[in-house]
């Protein structure tokens, strides 16, 4: 896995940081030190990489999607995340923590989730390792996604509904770090994407970097690498995990693909980086969508991963340098690309990933005859609901 460039005092240029309670201040001190130690330790390696090739299925395939590139023009590559066991890129990272809980000598795990995914992730890694874990939702997110939420109590979690805030995903993260204050000694608080307080943001990269490790791999075997390289980002997770591999090859322009929701307005989409500002936000310094009064404003996406108010610092990092360019895609386009790969491929992507398609579908013309990978960070079964209602607000079928 690929290290990032994060000064001691885990910042991404003007990015990161530690912004908590001082009672947790010696637990990420005693994280980090415990994660550098770990990836340098053979057994650990051993494990990982074994539960990476026998249990989630790793390497996962890039894909040419020839029947959908013949019709926009633009040579689509998809990274299958899609494939991995409980259906999306989060157990790369569920895995890796929770072998590191049991080498910090821990026995609880806590996590947050918006879509679902991570916490059936967490759940999961919870039931491989024989840990008690506890996920918070926010009440909105638990609703629409209540076929994950069913998932994670089969598989012995103990699932919070948090009713607070504007009740989704920024609310399931503030209540995961009050009950991580809360139980410290025993418990690691095993987040889901690339934002809180050093080191999380890096410990969550560098699981997730074997997926642009693994897609460079097959573009080198080709005898090339891509034009572009596309992902959408939320908090950013799956996002850094592919553009980490390209970071250094200044050819291969990196996209991450924003929420744009129903309209430009405030409150209507999850653009951090477009409509946010420098602010703290649940440990970090990033991009936050804030008023004047430095209070969080509410965010709209039709996914569930990606209404966020914050942004990774990496990201927001890779946005200031320019080696990356933050763009976005409408709820509309996301669900164009959900029925055009569905139809021209036979495959149904996350809602999360289609805002990165639906944006490449968009732009085809920028990008006609390049060669672009997309991150498709996991399938859309947990979606079927809002695609159901989606369609029937419009009136009809696609």
């Amino acid at each position: 896995m690929i290290d990032a460039k994060i000064d001691k005092n885990g910042f991404f240029g003007n990015y990161g940081g530690q912004y908590v309670p001082e009672t947790l201040i010696p637990a990420l001190e005693d994280l980090e030190a415990l994660f550098k130690k770990a990836k340098t330790d053979e057994n650990f390696l051993k494990s990982l990489n074994k539960y990476f090739s026998t249990y989630i299925g790793r390497p996962t395939p890039v894909f040419l999607a020839e029947n959908l590139s013949r019709k926009i023009g633009v040579n689509i590559y998809l990274k299958r995340e899609d494939l991995l066991h409980t259906g999306a890129h989060k157990i790369n990272n569920t895995i890796g923590q929770a072998l590191l809980t049991k080498y910090m000598g821990k026995s609880r795990i806590i996590a947050e989730t918006g879509a679902g995914q991570h916490g059936v992730a967490t759940a999961t890694a919870a039931a491989l390792f024989d840990l008690d874990c506890t996920i918070y939702m926010g009440r909105i997110d638990a609703e629409r996604q209540a076929l994950n939420v069913r998932r994670m109590q089969m598989l012995g979690a103990e699932v919070k509904v948090v009713s607070d805030g504007t009740e989704t995903l920024k609310d399931a993260v503030s209540a995961s770090l009050k009950d991580w204050v809360t139980n410290v000694q025993n418990t690691h608080y095993l987040i889901g994407t690339v934002a809180g307080p050093h080191p999380l943001p890096e410990i969550v990269s560098w699981f997730h970097s074997v997926i642009g490790e693994e897609s460079k791999s097959y573009f080198n075997d080709l005898g090339f690498l891509p034009d572009a390289v596309v992902a959408c980002v939320g908090g950013g997770s799956n996002a850094i995990g592919i553009f980490r591999a390209f970071l250094e090859d200044n050819e291969v322009e990196l996209y991450g693909v924003e929420a744009g929701g129903v309209s430009d307005k405030i409150g209507e989409n999850a653009r951090t980086l477009a409509k946010g500002r420098k602010g703290i936000f649940q440990g970090s310094l990033s991009y936050v969508v804030q008023d004047e009064y430095s209070q969080i404003i509410d965010v709209y996406s039709i996914s569930a991963g990606l209404d966020y108010p914050g942004i990774g610092p990496e990201h927001a990092y890779l946005n200031e340098t320019g080696r990356a360019k933050y763009v976005s895609c409408t709820d509309d386009e996301a669900m164009n690309a959900v029925f055009e790969l569905l139809k021209t491929e036979g495959i149904l992507p996350a809602l999360e990933s289609s805002h990165a398609l639906g944006y490449v579908i968009n732009n085809a013309e920028k990008f006609k005859d390049k060669n672009l990978l997309i991150c498709l960070s996991g399938r859309g079964d947990k979606d079927i609901t809002i695609i159901e209602n989606y369609i029937a607000r419009k009136g009809g079928g696609k």
